[in-house]
């Protein structure tokens, strides 16, 4: 068994399939950035993420899927499922070794469960553009804090580009540590440390414009305004937004100095 070991990028990950090619190697499983205890006596093999490779790869899957089959690989990467990169490389290895367009074949498992992740991603991007709320700092930033079960960051970028192109804007994602900033220009992948305790009274009145909290509170009592409790419905409510989503959404985050 050889235990292929990439720096856990998409791109990594294209230049992993490259070499499990070129050297022809057989019995593989992944490993991001560092090797797996459980497979100490197996061989390894470290790749370097190289961008010629990488396109290689992405080229040859283009031509055998169609342009929502292509989309979907990246969408399951980004869900981060568990060994969803080995999972993706099985369905490759079927693709590449078929002569039609396999991507419907969901009697296949690879195939069923990257359509799955894939589903999972994009309905979390989708979530994410509905649920970013964005707060004003001192110096004119727009920023905001998500934790989304998958790595949407990449798939939100352009609709918050396009949307407030006018403004800069940081959506930061807690869960992994980085973000996305737009200086009125380009976007750009920003690491950092974000204060955890990001929502307390004393937090917003460090970083945020005099008169964020008049305009957060003000955004309550809208979304209060607008909620008949005749007409409650909170398995819905629920439904379509979920509570692992709450404790970043303006309107469910108590007035704290009330």
């Amino acid at each position: 068994m050889t235990q292929i070991i990439y720096d856990s990028t998409f791109e990594g990950w294209l230049s992993a399939v490259f070499e499990i090619y070129e050297l022809k190697l057989e019995d593989v499983v992944f490993a991001k950035s560092e090797v797996s205890n459980a497979l100490l006596f197996s061989d390894k093999h470290f790749v370097s993420t190289d961008l010629v490779k990488a396109k290689r790869v992405l080229n040859g899957l283009k031509q055998k899927l169609s342009k929502e089959g292509f989309a979907n690989i990246y969408r399951a990467f980004l869900s981060e499922n568990d060994k969803i990169d080995e999972t993706l490389f099985q369905y490759v290895k079927y693709i590449f070794s078929s002569s039609i367009n396999v991507e419907g074949d969901l009697s296949n498992s690879p195939v069923l469960e990257v359509r799955k992740a894939a589903h999972l991603t994009g309905r979390e991007s989708h979530r994410m553009e509905a649920f970013v709320r964005f707060k004003l700092t001192k110096d004119n930033l727009y920023y905001a804090i998500v934790e989304p079960d998958c790595d949407v960051l990449p798939l939100i970028e352009r609709h918050f580009k396009n949307r407030y192109a006018d403004q800069r804007w940081l959506i930061y994602d807690a869960k992994r540590k980085y973000g996305i900033y737009y200086d009125l220009e380009n976007t750009t992948s920003v690491q950092l440390e974000f204060n955890a305790d990001s929502n307390s009274s004393k937090f917003l009145a460090e970083i945020c414009d005099d008169d964020e909290e008049f305009f957060q509170n003000l955004w309550r009592r809208y979304f209060s305004s607008v909620n008949i409790e005749s007409r409650k419905n909170t398995k819905l409510h629920l439904q379509h937004m979920p509570k692992r989503y709450w404790k970043n959404l303006t309107e469910k985050i108590p007035n704290l100095r009330r």
